[in-house]
């Protein structure tokens, strides 16, 4: 892969960045954020995660590994979909980097996915990390709801 462009969207979401870490990491707000996708894993830094679902219609089975977290400031592992037609080698991986900073009563999110091999990936990706942006940010209330 020749190309090496990077793909981000961002969200403003009322509640504090515990709260949001304890939504990403839940299985039950992070399957709902990921399109009802089975998110598992134990977020532990060498740990594989896996995403099985079905996304349009089409059923998927991603996978990574856990790369690195810190709860509360920012999450980040490699992610292959096996829907993209690409060979399973290391090349063809994304690395995705889920940023929560806190901004007054707000956390500012912001996911980076790496590596993606055209202008068309980098808009579809950042639709797609903007849905699960949004899901997110609707799944969390502000702290004490």
């Amino acid at each position: 892969m020749t190309s090496k462009l990077i793909a981000t969207s961002s969200v403003s979401i009322p509640a504090d960045p515990t709260a949001v870490w304890d939504a990403l990491t839940d299985p039950a707000t992070v399957s709902q954020a990921f399109f009802g996708a089975d998110v598992t894993t134990d977020w532990e830094p060498g740990s594989p995660i896996r995403f099985d679902g079905d996304w349009q219609g089409r059923e998927f089975h991603d996978h990574g590994e856990i790369l690195d977290a810190e709860p509360g400031q920012y999450l980040r592992f490699t992610h292959f979909s096996p829907l993209s037609g690409l060979p399973d080698e290391p090349d063809n991986y994304h690395v995705v980097t889920f940023d929560l900073v806190p901004v007054g009563d707000e956390t500012a999110v912001t996911i980076t996915q790496t590596n993606a091999g055209s202008e068309e990936e980098v808009r579809h990706s950042e639709q797609m990390w903007g849905d699960v942006l949004a899901s997110l940010r609707d799944s969390v209330g502000r702290p004490g709801e």
